[in-house]
């Protein structure tokens, strides 16, 4: 037995035996809801049936509800008797565990809704604290089969469901202890008397009540520590709303920034690094019974301190019990306050004055030490022309700037970010121009070794090689003293010739993906948005690549080998010792050895036909001698 209606057919069939199991069987006829129905069969579609015929109080209740006006205002999905109870013909007590309403069944009844994306968001709501109550303390227990547990009627109450917003709801804010009441008496009642309860019982809708703390429909346990309330979040997450912001100060003048300065405590810094036993907020203010220190029965009233403090230190005196637990709090007056100011001040004109003192000191020697070294080599060989050094100086200038303001977007609160002391403007200025110097410096290169001799040369040292892979691999066996020849290299070893081509390439990476950044808006145009995401995460990460790469490879050749420590001083004069060239460069030092000896020795022979001054081409004969008696 079917009938069409809007065009689907529909099922006109009642099951006997499933409506004789219902509550309405044992009780009712069919005429008794359908009583405009006279004869049967009947032809005409029966009137539709009200409830409230039976039901009058609920069926006004729910017409007052949120689900009742959604429908006069149009939501055909809001919910209607039917939605949460079932047909009428099937309908079940709600004390039948097989009942859509009974207890443990309601969340997933509401869950036909109020669990799926698609029905919720039509209607401008979310899904989200459906799912966020299945994980929550309640949800779970429901699921566990408890019958005590919350559930949603229990929050929201049945029929007359009303709007957060609307004050006779029970989730209404000023209402919330109230509804909480109902599982946690003891508890709501402890909460009215302290600060916060009273309060809000004063109409002060800035006070927090149960939700603000721990959460409304993603309620975990205190033990969990993803809950709001877990020791560990308190300062830094739950309290830290309402008390570490100047909101409270302007509007009541309470003090700010107190989960600040808890955390800059023993206390706050044992709890950043993951201690679960070290006070808290709660510690020594208390949970639901929180109530200024001019109250006698406050836990933090000086009378209480001892006892107070003395829950997690036996034996503590008074004396110890009044010391600061919020270091650093403003507007201290206290001796210890201004002693610990003055001793802050003392110590770091202290710090400054000695520190720098050694540091001077150090440089001073240092810096004589390493220029009396650097003149008692024999600095012969030309590692780096004027040309190629100047490229160099350019290129390190532009890419330390680019790295530390660019660092300084990705990380605000970093030293170096706050050192630098640029604004948000300044900083993306320099960090473009630096980029259009990098990239100037780069084309410029590119022209360099496409258009000079040295230059080609220079680019065909460079290139990889197949001997590069085993001079790497036998270099690693050398140092590990597995193979007792060390390598000998070209100009470039595999190390710089690595080095340089990574340059290249990060060169490429950055310049492009910063141009994409730099042109979002002409990007956007021609590419879709993931594009710049894309870019982004490039630009990012490269750049650490870079920096690490800098840092950890090429500092090393030039301060940390100690072959060249405390520098290799090639980029600054371009010139390194015969001696340090043929040891790194064996393969390319022999020839300019020998180049070397032929050239002083044609010196000395022009020299002595063209001035005819003996002692002039003796002297040249004598430094040729000397640099092949050295290598030999």
């Amino acid at each position: 037995m079917t009938k069409d209606v809007n065009g689907k057919p529909v099922s006109l069939y009642v099951n006997p035996e499933t409506f004789k199991t219902s509550i309405h069987g044992g009780m009712f006829t069919c005429v008794d809801c359908h009583s405009d129905v006279k004869t049967s069969p009947h032809e005409t579609t029966p009137a539709k049936i009200s409830c409230a015929s039976c039901h009058a109080d609920q069926q006004a209740a729910y017409d007052r509800s949120y689900h009742a006006k959604a429908i006069k205002a149009g939501d055909g999905q809001a919910a209607t008797c039917v939605s949460c109870h079932g047909s009428p013909h099937e309908l079940l007590p709600a004390s039948d565990p097989k009942s859509r309403v009974h207890h443990e069944n309601i969340p997933a009844t509401c869950g036909t809704c109020h669990g799926q994306k698609y029905v919720m968001e039509a209607s401008g709501h979310s899904a989200q604290p459906f799912a966020s109550y299945e994980q929550s303390v309640h949800g779970k227990a429901i699921a566990a089969g408890s019958e005590k547990a919350a559930v949603c009627t229990d929050c929201h109450g049945s029929h007359e469901i009303l709007a957060a917003s609307d004050s006779k709801s029970s989730i209404f804010k000023f209402n919330v202890p109230g509804t909480c009441a109902k599982c946690h008496q003891s508890v709501q009642q402890e909460f009215m008397q302290s600060i916060h309860g009273q309060a809000i019982a004063r109409g002060n809708g800035q006070a927090p009540v149960c939700t603000d703390c721990h959460g409304i429909h993603s309620i975990k346990a205190h033990l969990d520590p993803n809950s709001s309330v877990a020791a560990q979040n308190l300062a830094q997450v739950t309290c830290a709303r309402c008390h570490e912001g100047v909101r409270l100060s302007q509007e009541f003048g309470f003090q700010g920034r107190r989960a600040t300065t808890y955390l800059a405590s023993y206390h706050g810094l044992a709890s950043k690094l993951g201690s679960q036993i070290v006070a808290n907020c709660a510690s020594c203010h208390g949970v639901h019974n929180i109530l200024p220190s001019s109250n006698p029965r406050s836990t933090i009233n000086r009378a209480n301190l001892v006892k107070t403090c003395g829950q997690c230190h036996p034996g503590v005196t008074e004396k110890f019990a009044l010391s600061k637990v919020h270091v650093d709090a403003p507007l201290s007056a206290d001796s210890g306050s201004i002693a610990v100011r003055w001793i802050r001040r003392l110590y770091l004109g202290m710090i400054f004055a000695v520190i720098g003192a050694m540091l001077l000191h150090n440089l001073v020697i240092w810096r004589r030490k390493a220029l009396v070294r650097r003149k008692q080599e024999h600095r012969l060989v030309v590692r780096m022309s004027l040309h190629q050094r100047w490229q160099h100086a350019i290129l390190f200038a532009s890419f330390i700037t680019l790295v530390v303001t660019g660092f300084a977007l990705k990380f605000p609160d970093s030293w170096f970010s706050i050192l630098l002391g640029m604004g948000e403007k300044v900083r993306g200025v320099t960090h473009r121009i630096a980029g259009v110097v990098l990239i100037g410096i780069g084309v410029y290169h590119l022209v360099y070794v496409a258009r000079t001799r040295d230059g080609r040369r220079l680019l065909l040292d460079f290139l990889p090689a197949p001997k590069d892979a085993t001079d790497a691999w036998g270099t690693m066996l050398y140092y590990l003293g597995l193979r007792s020849e060390k390598p000998e290299f070209q100009r470039f070893n595999y190390a710089e010739k690595a080095e340089y081509w990574a340059l290249v390439w990060g060169l490429i990476v950055m310049a492009g993906t910063g141009v994409m950044l730099w042109a979002k808006i002409s990007v956007g145009h021609l590419l879709a948005r993931w594009w710049l995401d894309v870019a982004t995460a490039i630009h990012l990460y490269e750049a650490i690549l870079a920096t690490l790469a800098i840092v950890v490879w090429h500092f090393y050749q030039v301060f940390f080998d100690p072959d060249v420590y405390p520098m290799n001083w090639a980029w600054w004069d371009g010139k390194m010792s015969f001696e340090h060239y043929r040891e790194e460069h064996g393969l390319d030092a022999e020839p300019l050895l020998e180049a070397a000896r032929t050239e002083a020795k044609e010196h000395a022979v022009a020299t002595s036909e063209e001035v005819e001054n003996p002692a002039a081409a003796t002297a040249d004969e004598h430094a040729a001698d000397e640099v092949a008696s050295t290598h030999k």
